[in-house]
């Protein structure tokens, strides 16, 4: 009969290490249930030979790059609470998981995860193997649940941090599809017009031997420049992406260029607003949890995504060393609001900051909200008004010289 090795709390919320006989791990979880603990952790040690075959039966891994996308992490986050909360064991539910994946670089982790879990590993320490699928945030998360107990409680923040974070990115990402798109149409159209179209009346006007106004030379000029070196017209926003990219990876030409950005309007206070929401979620999923606040604090500067605000967060680590508030540095930054400072002064004087910091980003998601449906709306005309002022240019350009030769034909 395999034995299982155990870790629970009993009823004073002490921790219990110990073994069990039982036949599965069903009967085991019993078991301890009857003796009055609360199972946290539950591996099996099966015979020799059983681990031998397990050893030599190990499951094959598919070939797979790149990384994980964040709806999958995050229907594996909340498909693991659930199961967590059912009381499920941690290895049955890992294996329930790794059966229903597709085949990819997080089923293979998985995979991992759980033979490191059999072999004593804790879950925390399995996670922490797999940078790619499972950030500094998840693995820290994940330890301080299993430090305190309370693993199902963890996972259900963590799944509802990750939701509501790949929401707010989907929601920016989705509302920057339909200009892009326009932009890209517009574009095609512009240079099909400037090389199929514009040429033949160039060689019309040419049969006339016409003189041509200064509009009219100038699109014709710009026509041949389209028809001859098309081929850069792809490469300038490439080129551009290129340069943004060398000069991030300079410390200081990341700050510059997110500074840059923190400074156009429209677009730098959706930026800022946007990082706010992120950091403060981020940090208060991780102050919920348990986790230290100079530990959450290195992690949320890890995490952002924006140079500006991780020089702000290092300053604000700064201060927490030195036994000064949260508070203070953050209104020294002026990145935030005094909303803001003020909101996450009144949480430290009464103990509930991670409500604080959650209300704050629930303010900041929907001010990103708004914003991001004003921006569609200011695009939409501005867009139009763009495109009809080209192809007024062009349409001009155009009949200037028929409206000349026909005034030329009536006489």
């Amino acid at each position: 009969m395999p034995t299982y090795k155990f870790e629970a709390m009993d009823t004073t919320g002490t921790e219990v290490k110990d073994s069990v006989d039982a036949a599965t791990e069903e009967e085991a979880q019993q078991k301890i249930r009857q003796m009055g603990y609360f199972v946290t952790k539950i591996t099996e040690f099966a015979a020799k030979k059983g681990k031998e075959k397990k050893k030599g039966k190990k499951k094959k891994r598919t070939f797979s790059i790149g990384g994980v996308s964040m709806k999958k992490l995050c229907t594996f986050t909340r498909q693991f609470s659930t199961l967590q909360d059912a009381g499920l064991p941690i290895l049955r539910s890992l294996r329930i998981l790794e059966g229903q994946m597709k085949p990819g670089i997080l089923k293979n982790a998985v995979m991992d995860v759980v033979e490191d879990v059999e072999s004593g590993s804790t879950l925390s320490e399995a996670f922490a193997k797999h940078p790619k699928c499972f950030d500094r945030l998840y693995v820290n998360m994940v330890k301080a649940g299993e430090a305190g107990g309370a693993l199902e409680i963890i996972l259900q923040r963590l799944a509802d941090f990750k939701e509501k974070s790949q929401s707010l990115k989907r929601r920016i990402t989705g509302a920057m599809i339909y200009p892009c798109v326009v932009i890209l149409v517009a574009v095609s159209i512009l240079c099909f017009i400037m090389i199929y179209i514009i040429p033949k009346f160039e060689k019309i006007f040419k049969d006339f031997g016409m003189k041509l106004p200064d509009l009219t030379t100038a699109l014709m000029a710009t026509s041949r420049w389209v028809s001859v070196y098309w081929y850069v017209i792809p490469l300038i926003p490439m080129t551009f992406l290129l340069m943004m990219k060398l000069l991030r990876m300079n410390k200081s030409g990341a700050y510059v260029i997110d500074r840059v950005y923190l400074w156009i309007p429209i677009v730098g206070p959706l930026i800022e607003k946007t990082s706010i929401a992120r950091s403060t979620r981020t940090l208060g999923t991780l102050v919920a949890s348990g986790v230290p606040i100079l530990e959450a604090l290195t992690i949320v500067r890890d995490t952002c995504t924006n140079m500006v605000f991780e020089r702000m967060y290092q300053r604000v680590y700064e201060s927490i060393r030195e036994g000064d508030t949260l508070s203070q540095p953050l209104k020294e930054s002026r990145l935030v609001d005094d909303m803001v400072v003020n909101m996450v002064d009144v949480g430290e004087e009464t103990g509930d900051l991670d409500s604080m910091l959650y209300k704050i980003a629930d303010i900041y998601d929907e001010e990103v909200n708004v914003m991001v449906e004003s921006l569609i709306s200011l695009l939409e005309p501005i867009m139009i008004v763009f495109l009809g002022l080209v192809i007024g240019t062009i349409v001009i350009a155009l009949f200037m010289p028929l409206i000349g030769m026909l005034e030329g034909l009536s006489k």
